[in-house]
């Protein structure tokens, strides 16, 4: 007789979890709500260390430990421990866990919940114990499915269920449902494997062992589906149930535990048949992990789908099989910290990976598998036009290099930038904005790109955008206009405004009615003010603006603060020989007459005053539309006492015995009086007015010159 043993034996990672917990815990106050796993062996072993069974948290004193058996359990039941003060070890299977969190997240958003499972198992009333609205228990494609015609289905499994069964009331429900219907097949990797095994083992045998719990779902399917294609098929639960003389007379017998079926109950079957001369091909679990790895053929770089079976403190087990398990270091996956806990309910989850080492060991990664897709992802939109910057690590005599991720890049020195680059160390280590040349993968990976051309771009979009402002302020701006405009800079001819972004310009003799030396005498920088538009030179893109011309002249104010007859004070400014010109503000002065300086008589007025002398004079005369004003200093200087007039002399000839002109007369005429007209100057009096401007003064010498 030769045996073939399953390659999947043993318990499952969520029954072992839960063994390992009930043994391991301190029994006393200690219970377990039902039976830990179906299996008569390990719930007697369980008990036998104090740890009793009960049905409800009721029966739990307040303050003792219960167990959660690997099937799960309803909210309720967690709920009335909390309510009761009882402490809770959970030892859910992973994959219940999940299917748990399934269904109460869809039932929280109004899905109907379908469950592909036994109406009375522990698993199955525990998942309908976290469903808050309707939910449904169906066994079978004879179920009826009419209840689901109108309803938004979740369609989910027991994780011990027949694979083939479950695929089969998904596709009724696609048929029937005329709603959404969402399928999460939860059916345990493991019980997938095992069924899978069992039916080839029970093809090729002429005789089959079940071994396992008569109470466990698992192993009862794996006896269903062997039954299928074998004739000669035995249940045992455990050795003590096992007769070897039912297969005395089977050349090939073949045996099959459950996922609840302990490691030592399979082996003391195997043993029995050892005693009887049985030759068995695989004896021990380790002799089974051995073949399995020999089967297991990775390459470096390959890319794999793996299931995660458990979490540890050093990674997370995963399966690519349903055999082999593999560490993938926590270091390895693409997680920003990882945590026992959280990855404790991802077990079942599926997540690609790729291997890194197949010597000694195989090492796997799932972060170098998303940073190689990432940049997989990067080149192609680079390929596509798209910028990139790198840090420019050195450089040649070609150009600049740096990397891209596992891709150098070259950037030949003629696309640096526009015209020679000569030094191009300068280069190393800054950051560089390139556009792709090309992209070589054939011999050796390298990008060829180009900083130059977005340079040139960004220059060629700048001088459009600015052409365009520009042809739409020329189009907007017109002589006589009033714009606001921030004083950018000064120079010694006049002030740089920006009106809408375009540089103006206030020329120093457009920014006051009076003498300006700098233009900050008068506007501030970085200040905006209102200026009038002069002149638009629309084909020399120049713009002429006045400050003053929105200001009031000193003179349009005169009329508001002088009158005939006021005393004013002001600043001799101007000395002409027939009177001084006294400066009263700014823009404003007034002629005293060398007649009104003083009492006494003066050949010049220069005896009596000098420029920057400060003076009182009371106002004569005071015509604003001519812009003349009369001053007179002696009109509040006291009169002296009268005397005689001396008779008048006769005037001196203006040329002496010899025919020459009397220096005198050649001084008066100098400013082009005739000896009449300096004697009316000379005849001032008070009853008398006499005004003049500044610029009549300045045009009848440049008439004289």
């Amino acid at each position: 007789m030769k045996v073939l043993l399953a390659k999947n034996c043993g318990f499952c990672s969520g029954v072992r979890k839960a063994v390992d917990t009930a043994l391991a815990v301190p029994p006393e106050n200690t219970y377990v709500l039902g039976e830990l796993i179906h299996n008569a062996d390990v719930t007697e072993r369980i008990a036998a260390r104090g740890i009793r069974t009960v049905e409800s948290p009721l029966e739990v004193p307040p303050g003792a430990t219960l167990l959660i058996r690997s099937h799960g359990a309803g909210r309720s039941v967690f709920e009335q421990c909390a309510g009761r003060g009882i402490r809770v070890v959970d030892c859910t299977c992973p994959f219940v866990a999940r299917t748990q969190r399934i269904v109460e997240q869809k039932s929280a958003e109004g899905k109907t919940v379908v469950i592909a499972g036994q109406k009375d198992h522990p698993e199955v009333i525990g998942l309908l114990g976290w469903c808050g609205g309707e939910a449904y228990v169906v066994s079978s494609e004879e179920s009826d499915f009419s209840l689901f015609y109108d309803k938004n289905v979740v369609f989910v499994s027991q994780t011990t269920f027949s694979e083939q069964r479950f695929l089969k009331i998904a596709k009724i429900l696609r048929k029937v449902c005329q709603k959404t219907v969402e399928i999460f097949k939860t059916i345990c990797y493991t019980t997938i494997q095992r069924q899978k095994e069992a039916e080839q083992i029970s093809s090729t045998c002429d005789a089959v062992l079940v071994l396992g719990g008569l109470n466990s779902a698992n192993t009862n399917k794996l006896y269903e589906i062997a039954s299928a294609h074998c004739k000669n098929v035995f249940r045992a639960e455990n050795a003590g149930g096992f007769k070897y003389e039912n297969f005395l007379f089977y050349e090939r017998v073949g045996i099959i535990a459950g996922a609840s079926t302990p490691d030592w109950q399979t082996q003391e079957v195997l043993n029995k048949m050892e005693g009887n001369n049985a030759e068995v091909q695989a004896t021990t679990m380790k002799d089974v992990v051995e073949e399995i790895g020999k089967e297991e053929r990775y390459k470096k770089g390959q890319i794999i789908s793996a299931r995660i079976v458990s979490a540890t403190d050093e990674g997370v087990y995963v399966s690519a099989s349903g055999k082999l398990e593999i560490l993938l270091a926590k270091e390895e996956l693409a997680c920003d910290s990882y945590t026992r806990e959280a990855y404790a309910e991802k077990v079942g989850e599926e997540i690609e990976v790729m291997v890194m080492e197949v010597t000694p060991k195989v090492k796997l990664s799932q972060k170098m598998l998303n940073k190689i897709r990432e940049e997989d992802e990067q080149i192609k939109e680079i390929a596509d036009g798209k910028e990139f910057t790198v840090v420019c690590t050195g450089f040649n005599k070609g150009g600049l290099t740096a990397e891209l991720g596992s891709y150098p890049v070259f950037v030949p020195a003629k696309e640096i930038r526009s015209g020679y680059v000569k030094d191009l160390e300068k280069y190393t280590g800054k950051k560089l904005r390139l556009r792709v040349l090309e992209i070589r993968r054939e011999r050796r990976k390298e990008i060829i790109a180009s900083q130059r051309v977005i340079l040139e771009e960004e220059k060629a979009a700048r001088e459009e955008a600015r052409a365009q402002k520009e042809a739409a302020f020329f189009e907007s701006i017109h002589e006589g206009d009033i714009v606001e405009g921030k004083v950018e800079r000064a120079t010694n001819f006049g002030a740089f405004v920006s009106v809408n972004g375009f540089d103006c310009l206030a020329h120093i003799s457009d920014l006051s009615w009076t003498s300006v030396k700098n233009v900050t005498d008068v506007l501030e920088l970085g200040k905006r003010y209102e200026f009038k538009v002069l002149k638009v030179d629309r084909e020399g893109k120049k713009v002429s603006i006045g400050y003053k011309q929105l200001q009031p002249q000193p003179w349009d104010l005169a009329a508001e603060k002088y009158a005939e007859g006021d005393v004013v004070h002001g600043k001799v400014v101007r000395i002409v020989p027939f009177g001084a010109f006294v400066e009263l503000e700014k823009g404003v002065d007034g002629l005293v007459h060398v007649s009104q300086i003083t009492h006494e008589w003066l050949e010049n007025p220069t005896d009596a005053l000098k420029i920057g002398e400060e003076v009182d004079a009371k106002i004569l005369a005071f015509n604003p539309e001519e812009r003349k004003i009369t001053l007179s200093i002696k009109a509040l200087q006291p009169r002296p006492e009268q005397e005689p007039r001396p008779e008048r002399r006769e005037r001196p000839e203006r040329r002496n015995n010899e025919g020459e002109e009397h220096p005198r007369a050649r001084k008066n005429n100098k400013r082009g009086a005739s000896p009449e007209e300096e004697d009316e100057y000379r005849e001032w009096n008070e009853s008398s007015s006499f005004s003049t401007s500044i610029s009549e003064l300045l045009g009848n010498e440049d008439e004289n010159k």
